[in-house]
């Protein structure tokens, strides 16, 4: 699997077959972070990636992206999920909360509807810079948070979460949507063709292949037929779907399930 893997889409594992330590949760899922528990290692792989990651950004980023790298401060040192709670509450009036690492859909969705991100607390080892089975914490929190600093993403991503409570079994077809939005979203803008899919730009292989690659399928966005677009999530994505307007993705998170 891919660091790009969505924690909505998963089948949630029995606790022992995950990575993430599950046993001081609380019924919401949530973990505290503990800040001073990462050590100079863990510091130095984030800022690794950090700075791999931000060079490709800068050139492969939509400007919303960028923007919300700048205004929230994620820089070289893993952040502080309290202090940049504070920061991203005033601006779009969502807040991040930890957690072990994959959660069930139910109480990924709830945190969605209620302006609540969930993030892996743990981080990749530095062998697995390239290729990680679950999400962990710079994917979740530099390749999602950053664009939870634009009002019109943040709505979407609250209206997402509410559809998603709402969904019972058609939940596979709105897994689509965010995995084709969400994780491995690009964007037609004034500069270009750029990316703002948390997949895609927590992946130095995946950027690249997604923004500038000749062999891949980019398709006009159009919510009935992503929903409907199977996808895997073990290798570069061969399809991809463009959107013109973050807007867009209202009417996407408003389309009839069937």
């Amino acid at each position: 699997m891919r660091c790009g893997l969505m924690m909505a889409v998963m089948n949630l594992a029995p606790h022992e077959s995950l990575r993430g330590n599950y046993t001081d949760m609380a019924a919401d899922w949530t973990v505290p972070q503990r800040i001073a528990d990462y050590t100079a290692e863990h510091q130095d792989i984030w800022r690794l990636l950090v700075e791999r990651q931000t060079a490709l950004a800068e050139r492969h980023a939509c400007r919303e992206f960028l923007h919300g790298l700048e205004v929230l401060g994620i820089g070289d040192t893993i952040p502080d999920f309290e202090t940049v709670s504070g920061r991203l509450d005033s601006l779009t009036g969502w807040r991040i909360v930890g957690v072990p690492g994959l959660i069930p859909d139910a109480a990924f969705y709830d945190h969605l509807a209620h302006r609540r991100f969930p993030v892996t607390v743990w981080i990749r080892g530095r062998a697995e810079l390239d290729y990680l089975v679950e999400p962990d914490l710079f994917h979740d929190f530099f390749g999602h948070v950053p664009l939870l600093g634009n009002p019109v993403f943040a709505d979407y991503m609250q209206m997402y979460g509410q559809r998603g409570v709402e969904a019972g079994a058609k939940i596979d077809l709105l897994a689509r949507l965010y995995w084709y939005t969400v994780e491995f979203g690009l964007i037609r803008t004034p500069d270009g063709l750029k990316a703002y899919g948390a997949g895609i730009l927590s992946s130095a292989a995946e950027v690249e292949h997604a923004v500038a690659s000749t062999e891949v399928e980019r398709l006009p966005f159009e919510a009935a037929t992503v929903m409907h677009r199977p996808y895997e999530i073990d290798k570069l994505q061969n399809t991809y779907f463009v959107l013109d307007d973050f807007r867009q993705l209202f009417e996407a998170a408003q389309t009839r399930i069937a």
